[in-house]
Order: structure tokens, then sequence, then C-alpha cells
């Protein structure tokens, strides 16, 4: 598949559909880093009238995983990927709409790189910011991912 906001996107739709109807897409994707986005609105809102943290999470979490799927799909290995374990932190209510981005990319490279070369497991942490539309930081996520060379069968 190649890598295009479009593309990823109908992904959304097909293969996640509760994050698409929450609204959250992908809306940049480069080697080393992916934005995506989510805005408020009915259907992802929590009783005090700011995005529910599961959207924010969903949306932080895309960023990072579409670089992993990326660099994979780029690799041309079969390798599996798994989040670990999650960290989050909440400074500001999220009311509008909220940008995650993601500049990881080079962790991930390292971490194919010594899975295809050693055949063994590794785990690395990524980040992803979320800010409002004035660029105030509203969350910021950390996703531990997991990848491994898939057995041969």
């Amino acid at each position: 598949m190649k890598f295009t906001p479009k593309k990823l996107n109908t992904f959304l739709m097909v293969k996640l559909p509760s994050a698409w109807i929450c609204g959250v897409r992908v809306v940049s994707i480069t080697e080393n880093s992916c934005t995506t986005t989510a805005k408020l609105s009915w259907i992802n809102k929590n009783p005090f009238r700011s995005m529910f943290w599961a959207v924010q999470g969903m949306t932080a979490e895309l960023a990072t995983g579409v670089l992993v799927m990326k660099a994979i799909n780029d690799s041309n290995q079969k390798i599996a990927m798994l989040v670990a374990s999650n960290k989050a932190t909440f400074s500001k209510k999220a009311v509008g709409r909220i940008t995650f981005i993601t500049t990881d990319g080079a962790k991930i490279a390292k971490a194919i790189a010594d899975t295809v070369s050693t055949g063994e497991g590794q785990t690395f942490w990524m980040e992803a910011v979320g800010k409002d539309e004035v660029g105030d930081e509203v969350s910021v996520f950390q996703f531990e991912w997991t990848i491994k060379l898939k057995s041969k069968k």
C-alpha cells in the first residue's frame, strides 16, 4: 500500500471505523513524522465539553502507528507490531481541532534494522504531542511499540 493521507483515511474507514466515525484523520506523513487530527464534535465529546481522552489517544496512536506501518512496509520484511504500553498526560481541555505530531521515525528504522539483523524482537517508545488550534499543548501520549519478525510457517 502506498502511504498517503487519502489511502490511510480510507483504511481507517474500513479497518478502524470507530476512529473514523470520531473524526480521526491522517493529515501528513513523511519518513520521520506523521500528523493526525480530530475535531471536537458531539460524537467524541465528554460531559465536560471537551474531547474524550480516548479519542485523543486514538489520534495520537495513529500518528505513531502509521509511521511504524510505513517503515515495516518499506523494509519488505514480515514484521509484527503491537503496542505494549502507553502513558498520557493532559495539560489543557481539548476543544476545537486537536493536532498530534510525532517525529520519531528514526527510532523505528533502528528497531527494524536491529530486528532484522539479530532476529530478536525490539521495543521502543514513541511520543505524539497534541496541540489545539492556537498551538497550546493539550496532551502528550507515549506508546511503547514492540516489533518482531513473523515466524515462518
